[in-house]
């Protein structure tokens, strides 16, 4: 053989790795993800099933992920399938007990052709930073199925699977908000946003979830760069948006979610002693009737940020 056909050679059986499609697994564009935070799945679909076009591809919104929501495709018929959940979960506040299970797109993509199938959904505190999730997906082709479905066990490869279900690895955010608990509260995304130069007052914000069966009452707090923490209440009066400040603390009523946000209820970081730069976390405390002082450690978020994780709800 000729140098030049051994080139040759070493070029097709190259392109042949890389079309077989044992190797060409179905995947998510984006792999990582925030915890307890909503989610955008991009599922690439690389090839069809030993040379027959695709004509259906199914994804299993696996338990512990709320609110999926599938974007419909041109060209595609799209169906969701509906079921209640093992547990009630809560969004906004409210429990969730039911929801999209599963997704299906049918049309047609030829063998030859790649193809991309988008969701958004929400990845509940169900799941830890550093855990993964898996959304098993069955692709059906005119002769036969793929089913990307398997999930690997602990401390397994899942490049040893043959046909490994797609999987979100959550990472925490540099700067994330840590979480803290007092008895049944759980204190989550303690956040505040930077100050400029010269100002006096700053915005602490957070969710309070009592899982217990006892209501608590929020009644102060500290903050290490402000003379006092004072409770505040935004609300629409007519067309005027109005701020006053809360009398009597706020009550947590048990299974339920106090949460403080821009635009709503929030705490002031009052005569503050020096700005409050994005990047920086600082330590300060609440204190509750039942459950006493807590301490918790607040992110500071760019000027302008909306939320702890900077992502929209909807």
């Amino acid at each position: 053989m000729t140098s030049s056909s051994s080139a040759g050679a070493l070029v097709a059986a190259a392109l042949l790795a890389v079309s077989t499609p044992a190797l060409a697994h179905v995947t998510f564009e984006t792999a990582r993800a925030a915890p307890n935070a909503t989610y955008k799945g991009v599922l690439r679909i690389p090839h069809g099933c030993n040379g027959q076009p695709t004509l259906k591809v199914q994804v299993r919104i696996p338990e512990g992920v709320i609110d999926a929501r599938p974007m419909p495709k041109a060209g595609w018929t799209l169906e969701t399938a509906r079921a209640p959940y093992a547990k009630t979960y809560r969004q906004h506040g409210e429990p969730v007990s039911e929801g999209v299970t599963g997704i299906t797109w049918s049309g047609s993509l030829e063998d030859g052709h790649y193809d991309e199938f988008v969701f958004q959904a929400r990845i509940t505190d169900a799941f830890a930073a550093g855990s993964t999730v898996h959304f098993p997906v069955v692709q059906t082709c005119a002769n036969g199925t793929e089913e990307w479905t398997q999930i690997p066990a602990a401390e397994q490869d899942p490049h040893s699977l043959s046909h490994p279900a797609p999987g979100v690895t959550l990472v925490a955010a540099p700067g994330a908000s840590a979480s803290a608990t007092a008895g049944s509260l759980a204190i989550e995304q303690p956040w505040s946003r930077a100050t400029p130069p010269g100002a006096k007052v700053g915005g602490g914000y957070l969710r309070i979830t009592n899982k217990g069966q006892e209501p608590d009452r929020l009644v102060g707090g500290s903050f290490p760069l402000a003379g006092r923490v004072e409770m505040h209440e935004m609300s629409l009066d007519g067309t005027v948006m109005r701020m006053k400040p809360v009398q009597g603390g706020l009550a947590i009523e048990p299974g339920r979610t106090l949460e403080f946000k821009p635009g709503g209820y929030h705490l002031m970081f009052m005569d503050l002693k020096e700005p409050l730069r994005a990047g920086q976390t600082h330590k300060g405390t609440l204190v509750f009737e039942k459950a006493g002082t807590v301490e918790v450690e607040y992110a500071v978020r760019p000027m302008g940020a909306q939320g702890a994780a900077e992502h929209k709800h909807h």
